[in-house]
């Protein structure tokens, strides 16, 4: 389970691994069952406090992504069902869309040269990909 963390970054540790999990569950890297490092395993392995993997469990348990059972282990939880992933995809979709728009506008682009060049680029990816505009 590959997982990369900013330490200079804004963004809490715990929150990256929670994103990169679900982010790997939504795109079937993650599969329903699959068993997951322990918390003391992935702390060493990432060089982090074992709390702050504990924090993202937890979180991520909580959400229901995550099934952990006592003795045995933490496992991708065995049927997420599609509106669970419906909504792990559509949260995944808006941390995106959130940090590309506000990076835009930080940099001063206006919001209608951010909408302009979002439709260029679906209109690119629609060609490149045989889709008809």
């Amino acid at each position: 389970m590959p997982l990369h963390l900013e330490f200079t970054g804004g963004a809490p540790i715990y929150a990256q691994i929670v994103e990169q999990i679900k982010h790997q569950v939504a795109t079937g890297k993650l599969m329903p069952g699959e068993q997951l490092p322990t918390i003391r395993h992935l702390a060493v392995e990432l060089r982090i406090n074992p709390s702050t993997v504990a924090r993202a469990y937890t979180e991520l348990e909580h959400a229901g992504v995550l099934d952990t059972q006592q003795g045995r282990g933490t496992y991708i939880a065995e049927q997420p069902d599609e509106k669970h992933l419906a909504r792990v995809r559509r949260d995944r979709l808006n941390t995106i869309m959130r940090t590309a728009v506000l990076e835009a506008l930080s940099l001063g682009y206006s919001q209608a040269a951010v909408r302009e060049t979002f439709e260029v680029e679906i209109q690119s990816w629609q060609r490149n990909n045989g889709y008809a505009a």
